[in-house]
């Protein structure tokens, strides 16, 4: 919790469910990644929080931006992004977004097969394109391996057939998983897709960027690498395997510009022992996995969450949201331990919840109101 949310919960003290997030903490992480990584862009991830507030400060950060949807797009565009700065990087787009995005003047498309680059072909002509490699996720709490990307062998045929179809076969890119806790991860990727580029640049094809996605964390409950051990890691792998001839190089972070920056604010619901005998209690709170906590689904995010009781005697807890859902538990199986004192109104506070929380907000689901958002 930074200083000036700690001021704005104390001095508004607003209702819950809300997020509040610090814009200053946002810059802060933004120019960390900067100094850390100097010589990639920054491709601000828009999918992790969209807020105007979020993207202006950006914008007047030279960012550029990662962009999934047409209103992704637009989101940016709004804020004063120019269109030069926006690369399309969802591989599954429909042909009016397409079309939409790049009569706005963006120029840079992601793809990962025959069809997506035969639209990108029709709709976006002449556009740089860039082909998402499948690497492995292993150490992502939130893995994204399985939905994207393609093989070597056929990514080789297809940035050739880019080239042949009037598209500009510009680069490759990779993603290690969302939340990676591992620097070798990205080493891992490089080394792979790093072959990949130097065959067709052999071929004769004019590949210039390497796009080694986002994946850079958070902490959570557990301590995670620093953003300079994975700098380290990640220049090491690209030295190694370009030498002084390094391609443009790109990374689109989202959690971790927004994740610590913002927090939720919410309220104990009812706290309830259900068997004498056990002494886990269940606690619920007004805000679950539809009003925004979606990534515990599996108990993958492991949130830190802070109680006017802390410092007092502890037990085991499993924490729900508020809705009729049977879905609608946090964590059951990841050893939670909140104070004996815990009790309904009591206000609680989910930290580094800034990135993926909003966005995953229900409209409405049992009545409930989506979760409000303070910029401070």
């Amino acid at each position: 919790m930074t200083p000036k949310i700690a001021r704005f919960l104390a001095h508004h003290q607003p209702a819950t469910p809300c997020l509040v997030l610090d814009i200053d903490r946002v810059e802060q992480n933004f120019r960390a990644l900067q100094y850390a990584l100097p010589l990639a862009r920054i491709y601000y991830a828009v999918k992790a929080n969209p807020a105007p507030q979020v993207l202006e400060r950006l914008v007047g950060l030279s960012s550029y931006f990662d962009a999934a949807s047409i209103e992704e797009v637009t989101a940016c565009l709004d804020a004063g992004a120019a269109p030069a700065v926006i690369s399309f990087g969802n591989t599954i787009k429909k042909a009016s977004s397409i079309r939409k995005a790049h009569q706005r003047g963006v120029a840079m498309f992601a793809f990962d097969s025959r069809e997506e680059l035969e639209k990108l072909a029709r709709y976006a002509p002449g556009a740089r394109v860039y082909c998402r490699i499948l690497v492995e996720n292993e150490g992502a709490d939130w893995p994204l391996s399985r939905k994207f990307g393609t093989t070597i062998d056929n990514a080789r045929d297809l940035m050739v057939q880019a080239g042949d179809l009037g598209l500009d076969p510009y680069g490759l890119s990779f993603h290690v998983g969302s939340q990676q806790t591992t620097t070798h991860a990205y080493q891992v990727a490089i080394g792979k897709v790093a072959t990949l580029f130097t065959d067709l640049t052999e071929a004769g094809i004019d590949l210039r960027m390497m796009n080694l996605g986002g994946g850079f964390p958070t902490r959570y409950r557990d301590d995670v690498p620093e953003i300079d051990q994975f700098s380290h890691a990640i220049m090491t792998a690209m030295t190694d395997h370009f030498g002084n001839a390094l391609p443009e190089m790109v990374v689109e972070p989202g959690r971790f510009i927004v994740g610590d920056a913002g927090l939720v604010s919410a309220e104990v619901v009812l706290v309830s022992q259900r068997d004498r005998n056990d002494p886990v209690r269940w606690v619920y709170l007004d805000i679950g996995r539809f009003g925004g906590l979606a990534e515990t689904e599996g108990e993958s995010i492991k949130y830190r969450i802070t109680t006017p009781h802390d410092g007092s005697s502890m037990g085991p807890v499993a924490i729900a949201g508020p809705t009729c859902d049977g879905a609608d538990i946090l964590y059951e199986k990841s050893n939670y331990r909140l104070p004996l004192s815990l009790t309904s109104g009591d206000r609680v506070e989910l930290l580094s919840t800034g990135a993926y929380v909003t966005t995953y907000a229900s409209t409405k689901f049992n009545g409930f109101a989506p979760l409000a958002e303070y910029y401070v």
